[in-house]
């Protein structure tokens, strides 16, 4: 037994160190293994940006450019203000004549390397070496300028206003919804001049307002390095200055990066593998790195400023949190952070109170972003969100607002997607018929809550809004409102309605009640198949019933039927070629047969062999799936990552298991890639993972055990991980077909 841990501690060690080429070995801690550039590029979509930022920061930053193949730097970026988002002030320094001045300078650059915590490039052109360190809401520049004439920047706000007051230059950006973003920065010397770049001319001036403001600093002749300091916040420019100076005044872009990567290694360090590829190990700290970046807390000094009712309030202890598209990160995102930042995840949901209480109405929150909720996507699954969390302990947020809140979304908003408008005709008739009913292909669109391009999604719809009741019932359960949670637990049996007994797929319906016909499960629905779906077609969408997948197996035939149907996912065609497939479905990529590994409603398919009895098939596809789809370069991302909603995905299934039912404390297992994990959680405990003899060919669990016992299912409660308990698997290289049977 001593030898055995001997053993695992030695194997824990190597994974954690690297060779030098002096032959020497030199310890490396999570963020080392963080390549932010992972995903960068993909077959159609934007995956991921190489974002610079601290844990769920309010302040973050990537270079612009683009895509990740362009030559060019779009300036540099002062903040970015949503996932995905431009950056709202720009910086540009540069020598040269002044007659090439603009609002914003496009650089050839060279030598550029990212990390979480630090940004550095070389503008060879220009002949200019850019260093970057950040805090929460604040960050340094250290520019050095290697050429002998005047040394400017170049700083503009897209649509806002700036201003110099003989020491720093302050502004404003407007973004949308009268949200404002506020700068306040200090340059470490005071410039000859001060002057205003509109059309290309330089009028002197310490004022600009309106598109492209731009106020152009210049240093004299001989000037080779500047350091600038400066402050964001929502809140207004004064509490921008105070962020600064609370944060990056006198401190060095060295310290600033120091000490980010030791914030960054705090919070990787909440889960420690060992064993693995050095590629293994790189895409699990990048994917957990990426769950890092949403929400955002915009808690400023214990107040905030709220779009979703345009004012500024105290928080009262506690951090206010948005920009999170909930849509997707209710499935293991969330999950995520209930596992290792359950106090987080707390001041999140009673973040999304607020923002229910701070709107016109009071409606749980959708896609909450800085600028307030934009109402997109279907269905509104931040309900499971509240029930997971509750069900798995986490009681520090107001339950029956919660559910009050989530109940008005879901019975009083209209359920049709990318829209907040009250409820209409159509929610009546899926109250009285227990489903959205389709149009037919060319039929006239006369609801006018329905989104001109986002259509119906009837299915998607119907199917989203049964789990949602689902969620309800179960809130329900838990405040004693029986006479709700029956309710919702009947509504939340609604797939039925669609599903088509003849082909087994849940299938769109009139207002008739007749199946629309004729009809194609992969093609029908026009662009993104929103006609009826949404962005994925009827193959995805055959699965999306999380909440009740005893009832899909019974519904299918049996466990037979059902197995076989999801292997026959797997194996079709696309139908068409590459180029015409993705013309219509540009979000369903990723593709093994008709999988879509590139978008969140697949992600709990793999696991569903669990379900049907074939735990083994579960093992093969993860792995499979883990291995082509998550890789340690620029493509190393299939799709459409929102910020964590994915990259939580690869960082659970790695472990060993998955939360395929957001809402029931437990979690189905797959197959572990390292030998060794240890999660630390925040009531002081430790759940360690055992996997003995994993390896890239050693992907089947022969046997397991927990704490001790022997474990012959293929599921682990989340009052096991709690308890801080060990499971531990014996790995093979072929399948043990009857483990996890039972």
């Amino acid at each position: 037994m001593k030898l055995k841990l001997l053993a695992i501690i030695v194997a824990f060690m190597a994974a954690c160190s690297v060779q030098q080429q002096d032959g020497s070995t030199v310890s490396k801690q999570p963020v080392d293994y963080v390549n932010p550039y992972m995903g960068n590029i993909s077959h159609l979509l934007v995956p991921t940006f190489p974002t610079i930022h601290l844990p769920n920061s309010l302040l973050r930053v990537y270079p612009e450019r683009g895509d990740y193949t362009r030559i060019e730097l779009n300036a540099l970026p002062l903040v970015v203000t949503s996932h995905r988002g431009s950056s709202a002030f720009r910086l540009s320094p540069f020598q040269g004549n002044e007659s090439d001045l603009k609002p914003v300078i496009n650089f050839r650059y060279d030598q550029e390397k990212i990390t979480p915590y630090s940004y550095s490039v070389y503008l060879d052109e220009q002949e200019i070496q850019v260093d970057f360190g950040l805090s929460h809401q604040s960050a340094v520049y250290e520019i050095e300028f290697e050429k002998d004439g005047p040394a400017y920047l170049v700083l503009s706000s897209r649509n806002g206003g700036l201003k110099w007051d003989g020491k720093a230059l302050s502004g404003y950006q407007l973004i949308e919804n009268n949200t404002k973003v506020y700068m306040y920065l200090v340059p470490d010397q005071v410039p000859e001049t001060v002057s205003e770049l509109n059309n290309q001319a330089l009028t002197e001036a310490t004022e600009a307002k309106g598109r492209d403001a731009t106020l152009v600093l210049r240093y004299e002749q001989g000037t080779n390095a500047l350091n600038v300091h400066y402050g964001i916040s929502f809140i207004d420019e004064e509490q921008a200055k105070v962020n600064m100076e609370r944060e990056v005044a006198g401190k060095t872009v060295d310290e600033l990066q120091q000490i980010g990567k030791k914030i960054w290694n705090e919070a990787l360090g909440k889960i420690k593998i060992g064993g693995g590829t050095e590629n293994e190990r790189t895409v699990f700290y990048t994917s957990l790195y990426r769950c890092f970046e949403r929400p955002v807390c915009i808690s400023e000094d214990g107040r905030y400023f709220s779009a979703f009712d345009g004012q500024v309030h105290e928080d009262n202890g506690r951090p206010f949190y948005t920009d999170d598209w909930i849509w997707d990160s209710y499935r293991a995102h969330h999950p995520l952070n209930v596992l290792i930042d359950s106090k987080k995840e707390e001041d999140i949901l009673n973040s999304f109170i607020l923002m229910s209480e701070q709107m016109d109405n009071f409606w749980w929150p959708t896609f909450p972003e800085i600028t307030g909720d934009s109402r997109r996507m279907n269905s509104n699954h931040g309900v499971a969100s509240v029930i997971d969390a509750y069900r798995k302990g986490l009681t520090n947020f107001d339950l029956e607002k919660a559910y009050a809140a989530c109940k008005g979304a879901i019975t009083e908003k209209t359920l049709a997607p990318w829209s907040g408008m009250p409820a209409g005709k159509l929610d009546q008739f899926y109250k009285e018929h227990g489903y959205i009913p389709a149009l037919y292909d060319g039929e006239k669109e006369t609801i006018p809550e329905v989104h001109s391009f986002e259509s119906r999604q009837p299915v998607a719809v119907t199917l989203g809004t049964s789990y949602d009741e689902w969620c309800l019932s179960q809130i329900a359960r838990e405040l004693g409102e029986k006479e709700d949670a029956d309710y919702f637990l009947k509504a939340s049996f609604n797939y039925r309605n669609l599903f088509n007994n003849e082909t087994k797929f849940f299938h769109p319906k009139d207002n008739n009640g007749k199946f629309i016909h004729p009809f194609d499960y992969k093609f029908s629905g026009g662009m993104g198949a929103r006609q009826y779906y949404g962005e994925n077609n009827g193959w995805v969408y055959r699965w999306d019933v999380q909440h009740n997948i005893p009832d899909l197996i019974d519904l299918m035939g049996g466990n037979e039927n059902f197995i076989k149907n999801i292997d026959g996912m797997f194996t079709e065609s696309l139908g068409r070629s590459k180029y015409a497939f993705y013309a219509q479905l540009p979000d369903h990529t990723g593709n093994v047969g008709q999988f879509s590994m590139a978008n969140e409603p697949s992600l709990h398919v793999p696991y569903l062999y669990n379900y049907g009895g074939q735990p083994w098939k579960t093992q093969k596809r993860l792995r499979k799936l883990l291995k082509e789809w998550f890789r340690n370069d620029l493509m190393g991302v299939p799709g459409d990552e929102d910020g964590g909603g994915m990259s939580a995905f690869v960082v659970f299934s790695s472990m060993g298991f998955y939360p395929v039912i957001p809402g029931l404390p437990e979690y189905s297992i797959g197959s572990p890639m390292f030998e060794n994990v240890e999660v630390k959680l925040e009531n002081g405990k430790t759940f360690t993972i055992e996997a003995r003899n994993a390896s890239h060919e050693n992907k089947y669990i022969q046997s397991a055990s927990l704490n001790g016992k022997e474990l012959n299912t293929a599921s682990i409660s989340h009052e096991a991980i709690e308890n801080g308990g060990k499971l531990v698997f014996e790995m093979g290289p072929k399948a043990n077909k009857s483990w996890g049977t039972k």
